[in-house]
């Protein structure tokens, strides 16, 4: 392994990269290193790359490791080489008053997305975040295609908690026609997606708010549909903001800025159900590698499935 001075030129795929400070601790709790969070990456891209292919990725980069200071970046890294997809789109939101925003999108070409992949987390790009729609291949901003809940445990609520609200917001869904997949958030909470034609900017809003509202409403005493945190204690939050265009979701199979090296892992309906302790639902990058060999890609479903129309509330 290089020193943590060292440079080391790879081959990937049809592209040279040179990556640095491969002895680098970017975990200290599990003394995980740059070179390991390069290597999960590089590995999980079978599963990881169809989640993020055609959505703008914003970062959270931490070159000082997850007890430094990170920070969240959309625009493009500097010293992106030039086969890196780029695409200036508009910026709604955005902290620093900007219209538009040179945001990095993984080209359709796997080998020019593994190498963007591996490029970022030499970058020590940890984690992954995209919003839930795509950009076409000449830059064009397409309709939002997934309906996403967030689902968020005010203490000492756990994610225990929120597998109970997860399916019977799978219910829900179900009886309007979509059809729910699940994954742990990496950190405490947990997220239910469902892919849909895509709608209007908005849509999934107002859609995700009526249902939040209605688990509130259903179980007032363990479910809120607000933000504000003083309602929160002992509360599972469904955000449903989250569908707002301006924002992201942690990706699939994303590691998190932890003490520990967590992923966001799609889980079996199962597993969800069964859940009793926290830590039943807590997967590092090995056991997530070890998943993906085994089962392939438990958020399949989001690509492959007809996407049903979003119904009205």
């Amino acid at each position: 392994m290089a020193k943590a001075s060292g440079t080391t030129t790879v081959a990937v795929a049809a592209r040279q990269l040179a990556l640095s400070n491969l002895s680098k601790i970017l975990y200290p709790e599990t003394g995980t290193t740059k070179g390991e969070v390069i290597d999960y990456y590089s590995r999980i891209t079978p599963v990881l790359i169809p989640h993020l292919t055609g959505r703008p990725l914003s970062l959270k980069r931490y070159p000082n490791g997850v007890d430094g200071k990170g920070f969240f970046a959309k625009n493009v890294p500097n010293g992106a080489p030039d086969w890196v997809r780029t695409e200036r789109l508009p910026a709604p939101g955005s902290t620093m008053n900007r219209d538009e925003i040179d945001y990095l999108v993984l080209p359709e070409d796997e080998g020019d997305a593994l190498a963007t992949v591996v490029w970022l987390a030499n970058l020590a790009a940890l984690e992954l975040h995209v919003p839930q729609w795509q950009v076409g291949p000449r830059g064009g901003v397409r309709g939002t295609d997934l309906l996403v809940f967030d689902l968020d445990p005010g203490a000492p609520a756990t994610v225990v908690e929120c597998c109970a609200v997860a399916l019977r917001l799978r219910e829900v869904l179900d009886d309007d026609g979509l059809v729910a997949v699940a994954k742990t958030s990496g950190s405490k909470g947990m997220q239910v997606y469902a892919a849909i034609k895509p709608v209007d900017p908005g849509r999934t809003s107002d859609y995700a708010k009526a249902v939040a509202q209605q688990l509130e409403h259903e179980n007032p005493r363990n479910v809120t549909s607000v933000m504000a945190r003083a309602v929160r204690p002992g509360k599972v939050f469904i955000d449903w903001s989250q569908n707002n265009t301006a924002k992201t979701t942690v990706a699939p199979y994303s590691l998190r800025a932890r003490p520990a090296p967590t992923v966001s892992t799609p889980l079996h309906w199962n597993e969800v159900a069964a859940c009793e302790r926290p830590e039943e639902l807590v997967f590092t990058f090995d056991a997530v590698l070890e998943r993906a060999a085994a089962e392939g890609d438990l958020f399949l479903d989001l690509l492959t499935r007809e996407r049903p129309a979003l119904p009205r509330r």
